[in-house]
C-alpha cells in the first residue's frame, strides 16, 4: 500500500490508545477490493491487490508511515456500564487524506490487543462479509456510514460455536471516535484529556463549533439526521450501545443489523436484545439516551457551574425530537412523491404505515410499488389500500414534475435482505464467493430497476426467514 499517512490521532497523548501492530496471519487471500473507494483515498487499486498489498490488508506488513494502534473507550452496553472496552480486535493503521478529506484506515479482526478482554482478536468470515455488504449498501443508499475497502481471508480458523474460516475487514471511517471515547475519560474524571478529545473532534469534524456546547449541538443534529435516514429505509442497527455511536455521525459497527422485511415497528433482530431495547421503533429514543451520556461526559467542559452545565446540555438535547421529526417527514414525504410540505402529511404517512403493520406488508416493496401508483398487492387487508390511496393520490396530484421518478429515487428496489446475506455467507464458507460478488454489485445500484435480478427483491419465504442475527465477529 503506497499511502501518505498523516496520523493525527496518534499524536494525542498515550492514554488515548495502545500502540499495537496487527498480528500476522498464515495465508492471506483477497476476497474483494473496493476499487472506487481506493481511488477516493488516493490509493492505487493495483498496488492493493498485489501480494504486497494483500499482506498489508491482512496485517502481515505495516506500511511506511502507518502508526498502528488500538483506541481506548468505554461505554454502556444494553444500558449496563462497562468502564474498559476499547478496540479488542481492531487496529487503526492510520489516517490518509483522500478526495473526501481525512479518513481512518482500520483492520478489523487483526488480532489481540490490550483491550481484548480474553477474546482472540480475530473475526470469522460471516460477519466480515455482512459488514462489507451492508456498509457499502448503506453508502449506495446515501446514508452516512463507515466503508469497506477490502476483505481478505486469513488461511486460519477461528473458534466460535465451531471452527470457522478467519477473515479481516479493512474499514474506512471519518474517524472511529465514539460516545464511549468521551465516557472513558469522563469516568476517570480526566478533564484535561476530555478537553483534548473535544478540541480534537471539533477540529476534525465540527470546525464551526466554538466550544463543547456547540460540539454537543452538532453531534445531536448529525445523529438526528442519521437515525431518520435509518428509519426511512427500514434499517435496524441492533446494538446501539454508546460505544457504537460515532461522533462523526456515521453508522458504525454492523453487528446484528438487518433491514425490515414485513413492517413491524417492534421488530428486533439481535439475538441478545430480548427486551426490545434496540427495536426499529425504539431507535430515536435510544439515540437520545446515548446523546444524554455524551452530554453528561461534556458537562465539565460546558460550564464550571454544574447546574448551569446541566441546563445548557439539556436544552441542546431537547433539540433532537424536532430535528429528527423534520428530517423523518422530509424523507417519508419523498418516499410518497411529495415535495412541498402540507399540514396533513404526517397523518398521511402514518396512515400508510399503520396499514402496512396490520397487513405485515414488506417495507421496501410497498414503498417501491408506490412509484407505479398502486401498492394494494402489499397492503393486503380488505379495504386498507382503498381507504388510504385516494387521499394520497389527491395530494400527489398537487405536485409538479415526474413524481414517479422522484419516488424511485427515494425508495430502493434492492436492499441487503438477511436471507440473501445468509446465502452469501453459507456459500463463502464452502469456498464460493460468486454470490457475494453478485449481491455486492446489485447493492451498488439500489434505486435501479433490475428486472433480470427480481429474485433479489423477493421477501424471504417462511423457510428462509432469518429471525435473529448475532453480535460479534
Amino acid at each position: 500500500m503506497r499511502a501518505t499517512f498523516d496520523n493525527s490521532f496518534a499524536r494525542l497523548p498515550g492514554q488515548f490508545y495502545a500502540k499495537q501492530p496487527p498480528v500476522p496471519v498464515r495465508a492471506p487471500g483477497l476476497i474483494c477490493l473496493n476499487h472506487a473507494l481506493a481511488k477516493e483515498l488516493n490509493l492505487a487499486p493495483d498496488d492493493l491487490s498485489s501480494p504486497e498489498g494483500v499482506a498489508v490488508l491482512a496485517g502481515n506488513t505495516v506500511p511506511d508511515g502507518a502508526a498502528p494502534l488500538a483506541q481506548a473507550y468505554a461505554g454502556h452496553q444494553f444500558g449496563g456500564w462497562v468502564a474498559q472496552l476499547g478496540d479488542g480486535r481492531a487496529i487503526l493503521l492510520g489516517e490518509v487524506i483522500g478526495t473526501n478529506g481525512r479518513r481512518d484506515i482500520q483492520l478489523k479482526g487483526a488480532g489481540r490487543t490490550p483491550f481484548s478482554r480474553g477474546g482472540d482478536g480475530r473475526a470469522w468470515l460471516g460477519p466480515v462479509l455482512r459488514e462489507y455488504l451492508v456498509s457499502e449498501a448503506m453508502h449506495a443508499l446515501g446514508i452516512p456510514t463507515t466503508r469497506a475497502l477490502a476483505a481478505v481471508t486469513t488461511g486460519e480458523v477461528v473458534q466460535r460455536e465451531r471452527a470457522l474460516p478467519g477473515a479481516i475487514l479493512t474499514r474506512v471511517a471519518a474517524s472511529h471516535i465514539r460516545v464511549g471515547s468521551f465516557q472513558f475519560f469522563a469516568a476517570r474524571q480526566d478533564e484535561k484529556a476530555l478537553a483534548q478529545l473535544a478540541d480534537y473532534v471539533i477540529t476534525r469534524h465540527y470546525p464551526t463549533a466554538g466550544n463543547a456546547l456547540q460540539l454537543l449541538e452538532g453531534v445531536v443534529s448529525a445523529q438526528a439526521s442519521l437515525i431518520a435516514r435509518w428509519m426511512s429505509v427500514g434499517f435496524i442497527h441492533g446494538v446501539m450501545n454508546t460505544d457504537n455511536m460515532a461522533i462523526s455521525g456515521e453508522t458504525i459497527d454492523y453487528g446484528p443489523c438487518a433491514f425490515l422485511d414485513e413492517y413491524n415497528p417492534a421488530k428486533v433482530f439481535s439475538s441478545i436484545d430480548r427486551m426490545g431495547r434496540y427495536a426499529y421503533q425504539a431507535q430515536p429514543d435510544m439515540a437520545v439516551w446515548n446523546l444524554a451520556q455524551f452530554a453528561s461526559s461534556l458537562l465539565p467542559l460546558i460550564s464550571e457551574d454544574q447546574d448551569d452545565a446541566v441546563v445548557q446540555a439539556t436544552l441542546a438535547l431537547n433539540q433532537f425530537p424536532a430535528l429528527f421529526q423534520d428530517e423523518w417527514l422530509r424523507l417519508f414525504r419523498a418516499k410518497l412523491g411529495l415535495g412541498r410540505a402540507e399540514k396533513g402529511d404526517e397523518a398521511l404517512i402514518n396512515g400508510l404505515l399503520q396499514r402496512m403493520a396490520t397487513s405485515q406488508a414488506d417495507f421496501t416493496n410497498t414503498f417501491r410499488a408506490l412509484s407505479d401508483g398502486d401498492a394494494s398487492a402489499h397492503v393486503r387487508d380488505p379495504g386498507a389500500w382503498e381507504t388510504w390511496a385516494p387521499d394520497w393520490q389527491a395530494r400527489l396530484a398537487q405536485e409538479s414534475g415526474d413524481t414517479a421518478a422522484r419516488m424511485k429515487g427515494a425508495n430502493p428496489a434492492i436492499i441487503p435482505r438477511n436471507h440473501r446475506i445468509e446465502e452469501v455467507i453459507k456459500a463463502a464458507v464452502n469456498g464460493d464467493f460468486t454470490p457475494f460478488h453478485t449481491l455486492n454489485n446489485l447493492l451498488s445500484r439500489p434505486f435501479d430497476d433490475q428486472p433480470a435480478n427480481s429474485q433479489y427483491t423477493r421477501p424471504p419465504s417462511a423457510e428462509e426467514r432469518v429471525h435473529q442475527t448475532f453480535c460479534g465477529t
